[in-house]
């Protein structure tokens, strides 16, 4: 025993802090930078003033909004820190951002509220094979026990939390901490280091039973630390702290410390942690599958475009050296210098003249590289190491310009702002010549929409987008359609007569004909059903018309006269006239929607479902997801828009949902003259 861990592993390393939303991650963060020097003193999150409020957008809205890194020292070594947002809209910068970092220090509190927020982020460490410190914040605040708030956030873990720490106290007010490994007592001291107490007479029953319990854990992955206790041999400390370290490295146990960020308590206890038992780079290349080897390997966890600096593009070094004017290759082969290196603090910035491997700098000018790239000095480049995949969108808006001279304008910002936020969502809907903004919801494109305000200077309104209405028939009728022309020289003649019927639902569109004698050219015909074509593009109610069958039946044309265009307006006059006798009937998408929530909230989604014309379909357990259902339904896409703002006021803020096409269905009475009068169009 002792020998599992393999020692202490030195040099730079990356850390990620995580956590729901309001745990105290940007708490945390500046009590780290303030107890390593890296800031002259510990600014409160009200204050507005912290190295994570660096933009406009999180001040406004006292909340992360992007990931912000920072670099310290502590005890000569390198560490750098990255603040994730809590909330689910902001969850996508953690992606790239945790594929790359040594270790997740998980901020959580002891509020039954937050578990599912919680248990959504361990399961993306999961997912990501990242090992992960939980540090219980708000110990002063907590009304319950540390051991039962641990059985209160045991199930959103997948592996042991591993208590480190308990609570001393005095008079039921919190004042300190037992580190259970090292069986001292630490008492706190505000924004100072905790002074080193013995454990007190009162306290020492406590503290052996928690620590045998700690043990009891660790002895499920060490045989010999499992022969000691049952022989009720006092284990040597080295060998606990081995066996710490390395079942934090394995992943077999999330070990738990407490504090209060807030007062800077329990930090330094935290950072030594960190220090003597995280992973380092070399763990880290190895989960992504790095070649081995000399090579310089680069890893991209965000992108950034500064005011002054240009393009930055935030990055581990996983391997090798790197040097300022570097040239790098991309994984299709493409190349990309180095244009300054940089040592991150928030906002602030310090140039380096080189990196190496465990560093995380930003990069200066990589303009065809984005966010989750990996590059290297390997010639025609290596495989990615990291792919990301976006959630679903959940939240739109059409965006424009208030001014027609910004159209180019914005459109280039927000190319820029879909290289910070990979998971911005961007096209152009032909049907309604709307651009349309896709996020994760509305405090997402919020944000979108403040900086382009902002930053970029651009006036912008925005609208829901368009719903894609259509229009079909339910009666058959059969109209001549007749064009003719006399102008001098050649005139322009066409006459057919057509069939027009409506067509199951989803058939889509049909073109027949039966023309017999020559009576139409067959030269025309296809000029007969490119007219029809047209006209199909906005029928009577204004909007694209499906599920409709046309027949060419008969006509008649003029050997001079008659043309190509002749008979295309033959089509279009006969559709129009034809079209408005087979009585036409809007048609609205309806999506099959599938709502992943805790199951506590289940039966507030079930009931808000049909209060959005919904049908429910059913609803399971989330397979593999302890105290979650899958919740499926039907829903009119008109009803979806602003789905989610409803769906996490329910759910304290975690629930989400995936929508496809599922059908059209017939929209009349109220619902449709509203849908007809937005269009233009009387009812």
């Amino acid at each position: 025993m002792g020998t599992r861990a393999g020692g202490r592993r030195t040099g730079p390393k990356c850390i990620a802090i995580v956590g729901p939303f309001a745990s105290g991650k940007t708490t945390l963060l500046e009590a780290i930078l303030a107890r390593t020097g890296a800031i002259p003193r510990q600014n409160p999150v009200s204050s507005g003033n912290t190295v994570s409020d660096h933009s406009p957008e999180a001040r406004a809205h006292a909340m992360s909004v992007e990931a912000t890194f920072a670099t310290t020292e502590f005890m000569d070594e390198q560490l750098t820190f990255v603040d994730c947002p809590g909330s689910i809209e902001f969850s996508f910068e953690a992606e790239p951002v945790l594929a790359a970092c040594d270790i997740a220090v998980v901020v959580a509190e002891a509020d039954e509220k937050k578990i599912p927020a919680l248990q959504l982020i361990m399961r993306k460490l999961d997912d990501l094979g990242v090992p992960r410190i939980l540090f219980l914040n708000k110990v002063d605040k907590a009304i319950s026990g540390v051991r039962d708030t641990l059985k209160m956030l045991q199930p959103a873990s997948s592996v042991p939390l591993l208590l480190r720490q308990i609570p001393l106290r005095k008079n039921s007010v919190v004042i300190g901490s037992i580190d259970l490994a090292l069986e001292r007592a630490y008492i706190y001291r505000e924004y100072a280091e905790s002074e080193i107490a013995q454990i007190p007479d009162d306290d020492k029953a406590r503290e052996l039973e928690a620590r045998f319990s700690m043990l009891e854990t660790l002895a499920d992955h060490d045989d010999q630390l499992m022969e000691q206790l049952l022989e009720e041999i006092e284990p040597p400390k080295d060998a606990i702290f081995d066996d710490l370290a390395a079942d934090l490295r394995d992943g077999a146990v999330t070990p738990v410390l407490i504090g209060t960020a807030e007062k800077g308590n329990g930090v330094l206890r935290l950072l030594k942690t960190i220090r003597h038992d995280a992973p380092d780079v070399e763990a880290t290349r190895k989960r992504l599958g790095a070649p081995d080897g000399n090579a310089t390997v680069v890893q991209v966890m965000k992108t950034i475009h500064t005011a002054h600096g240009g393009k930055l593009s935030v990055s581990r070094i996983l391997s090798g050296q790197l040097a300022d004017a570097s040239e790098l290759f991309l994984s299709n082969g493409a190349t990309a210098k180095v244009s300054g290196i940089y040592r991150m603090l928030g906002k602030d910035q310090s140039k380096l003249t080189s990196a190496k491997a465990g560093d995380t700098v930003a990069l200066g000018k990589l303009d065809d590289v984005t966010t989750g790239q990996t590059l290297s000095s390997v010639k025609g480049g290596i495989k990615s190491l990291v792919t990301l995949a976006p959630p679903q969108p959940v939240f739109a808006f059409a965006l424009r310009p208030k001014e027609r001279k910004d159209e180019v304008k914005m459109s280039a910002a927000i190319q820029r702002l879909a290289e910070e936020d990979p998971s911005l969502g961007l096209r152009h809907n032909q049907d309604s010549a709307e651009t349309v903004l896709s996020g994760h919801g509305e405090m997402h494109l919020r944000v979108v929409r403040e900086r382009l305000e902002g930053k970029n200077q651009i006036p912008v309104e925005g609208h829901p987008p368009a719903v894609p209405y259509r229009e079909t028939i339910r009666k058959t009728a059969q109209q001549r359609g007749r064009h003719k022309k006399q102008s001098g020289g050649h005139g322009q003649f066409g006459d057919v007569v057509i069939e027009i019927k409506p067509l199951p639902r989803g058939s889509g569109f049909q073109f027949t004909d039966t023309i017999t004698g020559g009576a139409v050219p067959k030269t025309y015909i296809q000029s007969v059903e490119t007219g029809v074509r047209d006209y199909l593009k906005s029928g009577p109610l204004g909007f694209p018309v499906v599920d409709v069958a046309v027949n060419l039946s008969d006509g008649s044309y003029h050997s001079v006269d008659s043309s190509d265009m002749a008979f295309q307006m033959a089509a279009k006059l006969a559709m129009k006239e034809g079209m408005a006798a087979c009585s036409p009937v809007l048609l609205e998408p309806v999506m099959k929607v599938e709502i992943v929530t805790p199951s506590d909230a289940t039966s507030k989604i079930i009931a808000l479902i049909p209060q959005r014309r919904g049908q429910i379909l059913g609803y399971d357990a989330r397979p593999g997801w302890s105290g979650w259902d899958v919740v499926e339904a039907t829903m009119p896409q008109a009803e979806i828009g602003d789905l989610i703002i409803e769906l996490r006021s329910a759910t304290a803020g975690v629930a989400s949902y995936r929508a496809a096409f599922d059908h059209m269905a017939e929209l009349t009475g109220r619902l449709a003259d509203e849908a007809l009068n937005a269009n233009g169009k009387a009812a």
